[in-house]
């Protein structure tokens, strides 16, 4: 959404000369610290995403990669202590989930909740609205959408009136959320484990769904937070960071994906003094 133009010092611009321009990151983590109920998890990231890259976030069970995503969506569980969340270059730590998510913030849930009594359709017809700030959105339009979404992401049209994730499968459950992150138009994408509890073949189904979406929207950056390398055979990040203790310790290209499934997290964990 900008960026500053660099000019050495003195010189005039000529009609020929070019500005060059930083672009404004899509996502900034500056010095991110977070507690829960007085413990602290978040120790200091420091993160960049731009518009259309994906980058992976790997780590050890309790390394605080869900926790991260849960604060870039303002989960009212966490608090920040220290440092900037910022959104195209504006600081939203004291935004609410609901102005992240208007503000085009989607989060994939590991553990997407069943609600029932709520289709999916109904469910989606009001994320909408609220996402692109529609004071009404007729059903025949989000029906219309959701059946063609439904069709390039191989799903039954039922699936459209079932209750939302009520009864669903896993890999339904996720392919629910590949489904929403289709319709709302998101420009971040924040996959919490979405590969949790899936076969590879439920993974590469989901996988296809998230690079079909990309194809559609590439300008949206995606954050995944995953324990599997298979996952990433399947995305492609264009980084790859391992967070150990709260902090990012190793940032790298996808091999580094590979590195960690052969190696696992110990290389990169602190010595202890």
């Amino acid at each position: 959404m900008g960026g500053a133009g660099l000019v050495t010092p003195g010189h005039s611009l000529g009609p020929t000369d070019r500005l060059m321009v930083v672009p404004t990151p899509l996502l900034e983590l500056k010095n991110l610290h977070v507690e829960a109920d007085g413990a602290p998890i978040l120790r200091g990231v420091d993160l960049i995403v731009n518009e259309g890259e994906v980058h992976a976030l790997m780590g050890p069970n309790g390394a605080g990669k869900s926790t991260l995503a849960n604060v870039v969506m303002g989960h009212p569980g966490y608090t920040v202590t220290d440092g900037e969340i910022l959104l195209h270059g504006e600081n939203i730590a004291d935004w609410s989930s609901d102005q992240r998510a208007r503000a085009g913030i989607f989060l994939a849930f590991q553990y997407p909740e069943a609600i029932s009594g709520v289709s999916v359709t109904q469910f989606l017809r009001q994320a909408i609205s609220a996402r692109k700030n529609l004071p009404e959105l007729s059903v025949l339009e989000v029906r219309l959408d959701l059946a063609e979404w439904m069709d390039r992401l191989g799903m039954d049209p039922a699936f459209a009136e079932r209750h939302l994730n009520d009864g669903f499968s896993g890999g339904e459950r996720k392919r629910n959320e590949v489904l929403q992150m289709a319709l709302l138009e998101p420009i971040l994408a924040l996959l919490d484990e979405t590969d949790s509890g899936l076969d590879i073949d439920a993974l590469r189904v989901v996988a296809r769904g998230v690079r079909t979406v990309r194809d559609e929207h590439p300008a949206m950056g995606a954050v995944v937070v995953t324990h599997y390398v298979k996952l990433l055979e399947e995305i492609e990040p264009d980084q790859v960071h391992i967070l150990v203790d709260g902090q990012i310790v190793h940032s790298g290209g996808p091999e580094l994906a590979q590195d960690i499934e052969h190696e696992g997290y110990d290389a990169w964990r602190p010595v202890a003094s």
